[in-house]
């Protein structure tokens, strides 16, 4: 008879988590019958909490200081635009029960919860991330489990103590809300996204494998690297204003900020006159080189000038040139792509790589040749007045979103002025290896049951489906 190997007991890690995990499965039995009209409450409450004007400054701040990233008043702009943008797209959508009858196909659509979800939120937004995760989980009914980075923590945190406070208000099961507890270890992290029900992971590619490979359904983002198109029929000064916006918002802590800009030649000179109009300051050959050896040490990018202004990256790289210290974006020329020319990947913070275009085959093919290298699959943008040009883009670019005549960073995740979700979470598509190609939004978070009933039998005949290609084919 074979020996029975003992089970080991499980780690203090694990054993913590369990803990975690079973509060939240309570609180969620807890609103199992939750109407919509109570669920939407208890996502106004959420809402409210980071929507709140003193709050949400005191997130910001706290944000700033703890991470060193970004700048206090992009981050309440964030904060503030993400939470009521993502609460007009909630506003009258169906997340329980009945969804949809379809009585000619004889089904009953119905909406169910996920369960416990483990949201793995970065540094780069450890407020507006982790909220946009929450209200999102709970107008599902779900509950949900924080695991946020270290230098975020003390915001994310914050938050969940002023979603309490909201629901104390509407005596709400606060452990709908937790984290984990500090510090976080990766293996904390790891053992959360193996017990819960779903795992949404926003960050670094790191990350993003480990949730895929948790054993757990997850929805994991791709590596962000935004190129834009500024072809020979676009608005060059309502395109370098546009472009500059976004570029330095919050530091270039988005991974939807314009990373690199290929500008048809016939304008090149001229867009760099607009781009230097609006606060940008082209870099020398010899001060480029100073600050690629700053910002690319053993050609990756340094955490030292990670979502950091261009006055301390010039200080680091010792660019003394008063053009650039006082200049808003730093623009570098770049021919090339891959290793050998990190300017083309991505750079999270207020750096620029400029690239010159014989006309649109010579743009596409950079375009191309970039994301080959990085970014793949996430999302590229077009300043132009030429439908062809964005078709060709739409049809032929591997990436999820094209943006066209906008601030990039800004529409990316969702503006008032375009159709797409409100998120800071986007899929990438098998192009990003990831399981989703849209932004995130409320149906990711939900389980669908269909009823299904008898219908007449819709039963073609062979010669119905087969007939026409069999005639053309003899077959």
């Amino acid at each position: 008879m074979a020996e029975t190997k003992p089970q080991s007991a499980p780690s203090p890690a694990a054993q913590t988590v369990a803990a975690l995990v079973a509060r939240a499965r309570k609180a969620q039995a807890a609103i199992a019958n939750y109407s919509q009209v109570q669920l939407d409450e208890l996502v106004t409450a959420a809402g409210w909490a980071i929507m709140e004007p003193a709050r949400n400054r005191t997130l910001a701040e706290i944000a700033v200081r703890d991470t060193g990233l970004g700048t206090v008043a992009d981050k309440i702009n964030k904060n503030h635009r993400k939470t009521l943008g993502l609460m007009r797209d909630l506003q009258g959508a169906r997340s329980t029960g009945v969804l949809n009858e379809i009585p000619e196909l004889g089904l009953t659509e119905i909406a169910r919860p996920v369960g416990v979800v483990a949201a793995v939120v970065p540094s780069t937004n450890p407020g507006a991330t982790p909220a946009n995760n929450i209200i999102n989980a709970l107008k599902c009914g779900n509950a949900v489990i924080l695991s946020p980075s270290p230098k975020g923590y003390s915001t994310s945190a914050q938050l969940i103590e002023y979603i309490y406070a909201e629901f104390d208000r509407i005596g709400a099961p606060k452990d709908l809300v937790l984290t984990l507890p500090h510090p976080v270890t990766k293996e904390l992290s790891q053992e959360l996204m193996k017990q819960c029900d779903l795992v949404v992971v926003t960050g670094s590619q790191a990350n993003v494998r480990a949730g895929y490979s948790s054993g757990t359904p997850a929805l994991g983002v791709g590596a962000g690297n935004v190129a834009v198109i500024v072809d020979d029929s676009a608005d060059l000064d309502d395109a370098a204003k546009k472009i500059m916006r976004s570029k330095i918002f919050d530091n270039a802590t988005s991974c939807s900020s314009e990373n690199s800009l290929i500008i048809h030649a016939a304008v090149y000179d001229r867009m760099i006159a607009a781009l230097t109009n609006v606060g940008g300051a082209l870099l020398s050959a010899g001060e480029k080189a100073a600050l690629q050896e700053t910002m690319f040490p053993s050609g990756k990018l340094s955490s030292a000038v990670t979502a950091q202004s261009v006055e301390k990256i010039c200080g680091i790289a010792g660019l003394t040139r008063s053009e650039l210290v006082k200049a808003k974006c730093l623009m570098v020329e770049e021919t090339g792509t891959g290793p050998a020319a990190p300017f083309s990947g991505e750079k999270l913070s207020p750096v620029m790589a400029l690239y010159k275009a014989r006309d649109f085959d010579h743009a596409f093919a950079t375009l191309r040749a970039i994301y080959d290298y990085q970014g793949d699959g996430h999302s590229c943008g077009i300043h132009t007045k030429d439908n062809e040009n964005i078709q060709r883009l739409g049809m032929e670019m591997t990436v999820c979103r094209v943006i066209v005549n906008q601030a990039h960073a800004i529409a990316n995740g969702g503006n008032f002025d375009n159709g797409l979700p409100f998120s800071l979470t986007m899929g990438c598509g098998t192009w990003g290896g990831n399981s989703f190609s849209e932004n995130l939004n409320y149906r990711h978070f939900m389980n669908t049951t269909r009823i299904v009933r008898t219908i007449p039998p819709r039963e073609p005949s062979v010669d119905e489906i087969f007939g026409s290609y069999r005639k053309k084919y003899s077959a």
